[in-house]
Order: structure tokens, then C-alpha cells, then sequence
């Protein structure tokens, strides 16, 4: 056993210790975050016009405090981005998180002295977490990789702007950057392809026992490798490979492939990480729930997903959730995002500890005819039959089709690239049918009332995702495919790849 790898358990350990200070008194904790943050930003031009110094408790904030998307606070943000001080946190921001915006472009997310720590700190105790679970520190003393954004940053008006995942790599603790790839020259290679080839190289010959990043592309990374060394599995290429760390989207869709390509089961960590801020990791491997962090400068609030779209909806704290129940996740931050819907949903599987899984996002969903069919229930019919029928998906999304030809009824629409491909398609595809009427009552109805006809499925030609992708220039990096739309954008892209 390595220093290092001697040295990991009992840091493991006291890292346990504080984490635990909280995780059983989490609701205490977010109490006295709030209170925090309002004293802190008091101060703030933010603070001044919402009269942060006339709030008491979650009550009042509620009431002076709006939930709002980045449009909402994109006038505060766009003050700050000017390089004006005091606005939304005290100060100006260390960094910007520049990431794409739905309606507004590019988004600006403010990085300030007091969130940055935590986005790291999380990460870290994400794996100090899982040695002190399984005492396994092997992978400690190998190579490890975090595919990532680039790490140059840019300057805007004094402040740093970049990547989330490039800026973190400007964090990486010493007693890992020996152990960390790829190389900066590699890393910051725009071009995402050219930059996983260059990966390849530069990896092949490396113990790699640790690799990181979102499912899809860490899949290219592999598929990449397996084509250089003349279809060897993963297993094969990094014999040590033992710990595979993920986000950014629901694993499950990939599991299967994933696991095929590196040649048997690895342990796996679930991180839940945005530019935002570090919201929870898995923290038990025989548990799929995400830790929630209470104590990591964030005050949650959530608002159940079915009241989202409500003039007045309903605001709750941490104390007040129900589990399996479907939520709006709301941030208030140390980085001075205040109300701030972040567009995803999470439902509560445990409340002591406090655990979510991530369900969806609450513009992602289908409801042209009222049918509501949100990321989580698609995922898990598809998913379903697939185990059962021993089908490979590598990638899919799901959009309506109101109008179509012939005057037949409308129906939902699923492009999907399969692994390997169901022998009897019609067959597989009622399954799936059938599988989405029982996971939702309103599509059942629908279907049942012959409002819609059962979802059909266009078969997609091989890395029918990646070369569309590529095509708007969202190849890699933290760019995500949506399992669902309301509309026909991405449908109307995916078409020229049908089978």
C-alpha cells in the first residue's frame, strides 16, 4: 500500500466524522444557512431591495424573496458581469461559470470565495466517503482522469470566466495532480473529438484506476480506446480500472452499455454537481439515493413539480418535504443566486439522512395533449423492457408528433440508437407502450380514449447522437442530450439519422 493510499483511511475517517455533524441534524442545518446568507448579503444591492434586514425567518423570506430562472436575476447578474461590486453577494464573484442558456444565451453564474470551496470539498468527500465505506484505496496510487472542459479561462472585466469543469481544475489539490490526466496541453484542446483522440494517446499506456466524467462521452472515450487496441475491453487496457465517478445525467440508460464496454461490474460513484453548486452525491453503494448537502452554503427550497407552472405555488424548506414526491429544486446560494430555479426535479427517497434522486427537468417533459410524461417515467419504461428483452440503448429522446400525415391520431415519437436492437420492433415497442400507460394515468387515458395512438420508435443510425450533437456544436464537455421535448426542434434534427 502507497502513502497516499495508507494515509486516504484516516483522512477518510475524519472527513466521515464531519460529515456526519450534520447529516443527522440537516435540518438544523439549513435553519442556520439561511440566516447566514441573508446576514451576509444584507448589505447587497439585492438585499437592500428585497430588505433582507427585515427577515426573521424562511417565512418572511418567502414572502420578500421571488422564485425566479436566470432571466429573473439576469438584470443583477448583468450588473455584476459589468464589474460592479456588491450586487448579489458582497463583492465581486472570484469566477463565472459561462454555460448555455435556453432563452437568455450565454448564462454568467457567479463562483464567489465562500461557494468555491464547497464545490470542491463535495467532490472530495465524495470519494473519501466511499473509502471509508469500503476501505478500498487501490485506486488511490493509480492514474486517475476527470474528462472535463478546457481550462483556459477568460477575463471579463477583472473576473475569471470559464467552464465549471474548467475552473475546478484549477482546484485540484497538490497530492493529486501527479496522479491526474490528462495534461494541460491536452486539456485544453477545444475540439472534442481531436481532444478524446489526444486522451487516448495519452492514457492507453497509463494504470488509469479512477476515470471520471458524464456517461456519454466518458462511452466515446471507450468505444475510442476499444477501436485502438483491436476491440480490448476496458478491463483489459487499465487491468486496475476499480471506481467510475459520474453526473451530469441519469446513469441508467447507459449502465448497460458502459458496463459492456469495460468487461465486468466496477463500483460506481453518483455525484450531482452543477454550476450552481454541488447539491449531493452518493454516499453508500448499495444505496441509489444522492446525499443531499446541507451544510455546503446552499438553502434549499422545493416546490412540488405539478404546482411549478402556479401563480402562487407552494414553497417548502427541507422539514417539510414528503418523500416520492416529484420537486422543483430551488437554490439560494453563497454565491448569491437567491430563488433560484434551476430547472431540475428530484424526488425524496429517504429523509434520514435526507436522500434525492435526480428525476428530470421541469421543462423536459411532454404535455401536448395534458399528459404530463416527465424524463423519470420514460427512462424507466424504455429501460424496463429493455432488461427484460436483453436490448442495448445507447441514446434516445422523446418528442410529440401533433400533426401527422395522413390525418392518423397523433402519438409520441422516440428516436432511439440502439446497441443492439430488439429482433421484433412492434412488439417491443408496445411493451414500452404499455409500460408508459402504467407509469402515468394521463397517458393512459389518452390512449385509452383514442385521443393518441401508441408511441412509435424511429431506429437511428450508429452515433446518430454524436454526429447531431457535433452538427450544434454541443460535442462533449457537460453538453446533454434531453430525453424529452414539447416540442419538434431536436425531433426534426434527429430525422435525417432514421434508419
Amino acid at each position: 500500500m502507497g502513502l497516499k493510499a495508507a494515509l486516504s483511511k484516516p483522512f477518510a475517517a475524519f472527513a466521515v466524522w464531519q460529515i456526519n455533524k450534520w447529516k443527522k441534524n440537516a435540518v438544523v442545518a439549513q435553519d442556520k444557512i439561511l440566516k447566514e446568507l441573508v446576514f451576509e448579503a444584507r448589505g447587497t444591492a439585492f438585499g437592500k431591495d428585497h430588505h433582507f434586514a427585515e427577515i426573521k425567518d424562511y417565512s418572511d423570506f418567502k414572502q420578500r424573496v421571488p422564485v425566479q430562472d436566470y432571466e429573473g436575476l439576469k438584470p443583477y447578474v448583468d450588473r455584476v458581469v459589468n464589474g460592479e461590486a456588491d450586487v448579489l453577494w458582497k463583492g465581486k464573484p472570484l469566477y463565472f461559470a459561462k454555460t448555455s442558456g435556453t432563452t437568455s444565451g450565454v448564462k454568467y453564474i457567479p463562483l464567489s470565495k465562500e461557494s468555491m470551496p464547497e464545490h470542491i470539498k463535495a467532490a472530495r468527500n465524495a470519494i473519501l466517503t466511499y473509502i471509508h465505506e469500503t476501505g478500498k484505496t487501490d485506486f488511490v496510487n493509480g492514474k486517475m482522469i476527470f474528462l472535463q472542459g478546457s481550462p483556459v479561462l477568460n477575463v471579463k472585466n477583472g473576473i475569471n470566466v470559464g467552464r465549471l469543469s474548467g475552473i475546478v481544475a484549477h482546484h485540484v489539490p497538490a497530492y493529486l495532480q501527479k496522479n491526474r490526466l490528462p495534461s494541460y496541453d491536452t486539456n485544453i484542446i477545444e475540439d472534442w473529438e481531436e481532444k478524446v483522440d489526444a486522451i487516448v494517446e495519452e492514457t492507453l499506456h497509463e494504470d488509469m484506476t479512477l476515470i471520471s466524467g458524464i456517461p456519454p462521452w466518458v462511452q466515446m472515450y471507450f468505444d475510442k480506446l476499444t477501436e485502438k487496441t483491436n476491440g480490448k475491453k476496458i478491463s483489459e487496457i487499465f487491468k486496475n480500472f476499480s471506481l467510475f465517478i459520474y453526473g451530469g445525467v441519469n446513469f441508467e440508460p447507459y449502465r448497460a452499455k458502459i458496463e459492456q464496454s469495460i468487461g465486468r461490474k466496477i463500483d460506481a460513484i453518483e455525484t450531482y454537481p452543477a454550476s450552481e453548486g454541488f447539491i449531493a452525491y452518493q454516499d453508500a453503494q448499495n444505496d441509489k439515493g444522492l446525499l443531499l448537502l446541507a451544510d455546503a452554503g446552499i438553502f434549499y427550497e422545493f416546490i412540488p413539480a405539478d404546482e411549478y407552472y402556479n401563480e402562487y405555488p407552494t414553497r417548502l424548506s427541507l422539514g417539510e418535504i414528503e418523500l416520492d414526491v416529484n420537486y422543483a429544486l430551488i437554490l439560494n446560494t453563497n454565491a448569491g443566486l437567491w430563488g433560484y430555479s434551476i430547472g431540475d426535479t428530484v424526488k425524496f427517497v429517504s429523509k434520514n439522512p435526507y436522500k434525492i434522486v435526480v428525476t428530470g427537468r421541469i421543462k423536459h417533459f411532454i404535455s401536448a395533449f395534458g399528459e404530463h410524461v416527465i424524463g423519470e417515467e420514460v427512462e424507466q419504461a424504455l429501460l424496463s423492457v429493455a432488461n427484460d428483452e436483453k436490448v442495448e440503448i445507447t441514446e434516445f429522446t422523446v418528442a410529440p408528433q401533433v400533426n401527422p400525415e395522413g390525418g392518423a391520431l397523433p402519438y409520441h415519437e422516440w428516436f432511439v440508437e440502439f446497441s443492439t436492437a430488439p429482433q421484433n420492433m412492434p412488439a417491443f415497442s408496445k411493451k414500452v407502450d404499455q409500460a408508459l400507460q402504467k407509469k402515468n394515468i394521463y397517458y393512459f387515458d389518452l390512449i385509452e380514449g383514442n385521443i393518441l395512438q401508441p408511441l412509435i420508435i424511429r431506429t437511428l443510425q450508429k452515433d446518430a447522437f454524436v454526429n447531431y450533437m457535433k452538427s450544434e456544436g454541443k460535442l462533449g464537455g457537460q453538453n446533454k442530450v434531453p430525453r424529452l421535448s414539447n416540442d419538434r426542434k431536436l425531433a426534426d434534427g434527429l430525422e435525417k439519422y432514421i434508419v
